[in-house]
């Protein structure tokens, strides 16, 4: 009984350990091109992150046309914890924390009520908030941990 827990403990210690080294956690997300679910293999550096895509064709063409995907890949940017909100990315302002909203599943803090109204009018959410010029407001890049 004592080796089994032994066994056990040691596979568990190493499946944590791996899991942390694993890079950002995929589930949920989606390639900004085609929609569908990513691969962990298949990326391209961008705003000093990795966009993560279905497949090898689409860090092509996302290269070729970034501005096109640029809202949906910030997102991304986001939900994949390479970057973080730091300000309101409307108005640049400190955070209200009673004015959150959830944008395609990403957890956004607005300054005040108008920004939240603006929000909520917009039909795309994710082009809204995540657009280059509100994600330069808003967002910055998680400084990454020392390794000890």
């Amino acid at each position: 009984m004592k080796r089994f827990l032994a066994m056990f403990c040691a596979v568990l210690i190493t499946a944590v350990a791996v899991n942390v080294n694993a890079g950002p956690k995929l589930d949920g997300v989606k390639c900004p091109l085609s929609g569908k679910k990513v691969l962990a293999d298949k990326t391209a550096d961008y705003k000093g992150g990795k966009v993560f895509f279905c497949c090898g064709n689409c860090p092509t063409a996302f290269a070729k046309s970034t501005s096109k995907f640029a809202a949906k890949a910030n997102h991304q940017l986001v939900q994949t914890n390479q970057f973080k909100q730091a300000k309101c990315p409307l108005a640049g302002k400190a955070i209200n924390p009673d004015k959150v909203s959830d944008v395609a599943g990403v957890k956004v803090g607005v300054c005040c009520g108008g920004c939240q109204a603006k929000l909520a009018a917009s039909e795309d959410k994710v082009t809204f908030i995540f657009n280059d010029a509100n994600f330069a407001k808003g967002f910055v890049k998680v400084k990454a941990k020392k390794k000890s």
